[in-house]
């Protein structure tokens, strides 16, 4: 049976991605900071992991627990306060680097070093970008800031992970119907912006499990799904 660990497995683009490959016999490893949501995922074949991404120990003891992996899909994420610099703790600042950025870092060097060294050696890493990971939107200084990290996470692990049979690539994904983005969604209504067109997030997932289900020889290095009808890229 083919193993993925899921970060911030309880809600949004997590939950549905999880589902769907329990959907296609997979064993899945669920890690998220909320125990009751992760609980409400009963299948034979999930293994619950209430943790927060950026408790080392946790994680590390996490992915030594689930044993043999494949794919880890590095998703957990938080977007931060939307408004310009100036008008941004120090506090909101570092949470969103802790979870964004440190929490993939520690959850891709426990399936890293769980792939270089088990007995089937090797396995596939799957970081969750952003269309900010290339031009961002007005207010996000936080995340777009993390996205362009997670970029550059992943082209490294790529290189480092060759001689190991590790293959890394990022999916950015634009508008996906999550509670994030309908939070974003009420902020530019308060600003008396246009809504922004969406995608249901069981595309985001059909995508995902594609890039997982590659064989060992092929890896799609970077995927960006997004709403058809979003604004130009370059306006994010």
């Amino acid at each position: 049976m083919k193993t993925i660990m899921i970060t911030g497995a309880s809600s949004g683009i997590g939950r549905v991605t999880a589902e769907h490959f329990l959907d296609n016999g997979w064993r899945v490893g669920l890690i998220a900071r909320r125990a009751d949501a992760l609980a409400e995922i009963d299948h034979a074949n999930a293994v619950h992991f209430p943790c927060d991404v950026t408790d080392e120990g946790a994680v590390d003891g996490a992915f030594a627990v689930f044993g043999h992996l494949d794919v880890l899909f590095n998703n957990a994420g938080m977007f931060g306060p939307q408004t310009t610099i100036d008008e941004i703790a120090l506090s909101d600042w570092q949470q969103v680097i802790d979870v964004n950025l440190t929490g993939m870092f520690l959850c891709a060097r426990a399936a890293f070093r769980q792939m270089r060294h088990q007995t089937r050696q090797g396995g596939r890493i799957i970081n969750n970008g952003s269309i900010s990971a290339y031009t961002p939107r007005e207010g996000s200084i936080c995340y777009t800031t993390t996205k362009h990290g997670v970029s550059g996470l992943t082209k490294t692990i790529t290189l480092d992970g060759r001689a190991f049979n590790i293959a890394c690539g990022q999916i950015d994904i634009g508008n996906a119907r999550t509670e994030m983005v309908q939070n974003l969604e009420k902020a530019r209504a308060a600003q008396g912006l246009e809504p922004l067109p969406t995608m249901a997030v069981e595309d985001v997932a059909r995508s995902v499990y594609h890039m997982a289900s590659l064989p060992a020889e092929a890896n799609v290095q970077s995927m960006m799904v997004m709403a058809t009808k979003m604004p130009h890229i370059g306006r994010g």
